[in-house]
């Protein structure tokens, strides 16, 4: 009878071991509420002129755009015809760049980015991939170690061919050199990017980052060469967008553009 009565105590013990083992790990894998951070979206037409801003004028109409549901990840807001794609990056793959922690999703960052056939491939589906896990929950620091071992593991391939990426916007703010630190900066600095996998700078004798000369970002093999456009068509472009830069400023104070330094 004792030992009937021993072994029913044992049979408890375990069962309620058990059960807090599992709500142990429920509370562990629970996301916390800086991991379920969304990012507050942009008011729609806001968020699709300023991702098509990213394009030149003649392949805005028939391109594809996307916008950003905090919930879910990136949705189709266009079908297009052209096979270019645009939308607002707030979650870049930049991001996912270097050895520095990734400690809180930053509400500041913002760029508005295209691609076409051939980087809509490769390069698009990292930012696909973020927004999506994101929205899931998934904590900053743990989906910046899921990203680098996906490319690590080759997930993401290079380019299969040459192409291009247009950033033609007026403003971007977004890591400065994502390589080294997560410094972030507000800039005006439309300009074109061609895919360059496996490129130094030296290879192409590039200048220092954000001149005007061509030079080298996210080296490996979804590096880009990056391409100014010149002080005229940049002036032409953000007058152009005056109202569109009015509102983004007028949402966050970070999105304004620094005035321009007298010389």
């Amino acid at each position: 009878m004792a030992k009937k009565i021993k072994m029913k105590k044992i049979q408890t013990v375990a069962v309620i071991a058990g059960l807090l083992c599992s709500l142990i790990a429920g509370a562990e894998n629970k996301p916390t509420a800086e991991a379920t951070n969304k990012i507050e979206p942009l008011p729609r037409d806001l968020e699709i002129q300023l991702a098509l801003s990213a394009l030149p004028a003649h392949l805005r109409e028939n391109a594809t755009v996307y916008v950003l549901n905090p919930n879910k990840g990136f949705e189709v807001a266009r079908k297009g015809t052209n096979e270019f794609h645009a939308l607002v990056a707030r979650t870049g793959d930049d991001t996912f760049r270097g050895s520095w922690p990734l400690t809180k999703y930053r509400d500041d960052i913002l760029y508005p980015v295209s691609f076409d056939k051939a980087g809509a491939k490769a390069q698009m589906p990292v930012f696909f991939y973020a927004a999506e896990m994101q929205a899931k929950g998934t904590s900053p620091g743990e989906l910046k170690k899921i990203i680098q071992a996906r490319y690590k593991a080759g997930l993401y391939k290079a380019p299969e061919r040459a192409g291009v990426s247009y950033m033609l916007s007026p403003v971007l703010r977004t890591y400065f050199n994502p390589d080294e630190s997560d410094r972030a900066v507000t800039a005006n600095f439309p300009h074109v990017m061609y895919y360059a996998p496996d490129v130094s700078n030296e290879d192409i004798g590039g200048g220092k980052l954000g001149g005007m000369d061509p030079f080298l970002i996210l080296h490996g093999h979804h590096g880009y060469m990056v391409q100014a456009i010149g002080v005229t068509e940049r002036a032409a472009i953000t007058k152009e967008y005056e109202v569109m830069l009015a509102r983004l400023c007028g949402i966050k104070e970070v999105w304004c553009l620094p005035k321009e330094k007298v010389q």
